[in-house]
């Protein structure tokens, strides 16, 4: 019996820093209340720039940029304009996060470069509305 209390107490000992950390550990009640964070990283996405700006830029830069979506030129390819020009741009199903976007709209595209031998296209990670 004394080995089975033994065995008892070295398991209590041993698993309660688990079990503590499982149910948030202890709890300073003079401490501040802890703020929920969601989310990531909050900050410039890269850098803003035009459609001609980015063809002079290195394959798998990250850019934000800013104009309309003009019209679906495939699957999840979209015809995009800036002042400077246009691009094809790649916006996966998920990307639109419930927004309907139309050509008058203006968005903020951030993603990452995909330079070709002769072509450019932007794969798309976020997009957002944005007041012109």
């Amino acid at each position: 019996m004394k080995k089975y209390a033994a065995l008892l107490a070295v398991t209590a000992l041993v698993s309660t820093p688990v079990l503590a950390a499982q149910n948030g550990g202890f709890v300073d009640p003079n401490a501040p209340a802890a703020q929920a964070q969601q989310g990531g990283f909050s900050g410039p996405n890269g850098t803003v720039a035009t459609i001609k700006q980015a063809q002079d830029m290195k394959d798998d830069a990250w850019v934000t940029m800013r104009g309309s979506i003009e019209k679906r030129v495939g699957d999840e390819e979209y015809m995009f304009r800036d002042a400077t020009g246009t691009m094809t741009v790649e916006i996966d199903d998920k990307r639109w996060d419930g927004q309907k976007i139309s050509p008058s709209d203006s968005v903020e595209l951030q993603g990452k470069l995909d330079k070709d031998f002769n072509s450019i296209e932007l794969d798309v990670k976020q997009i957002r509305k944005v007041q012109k």
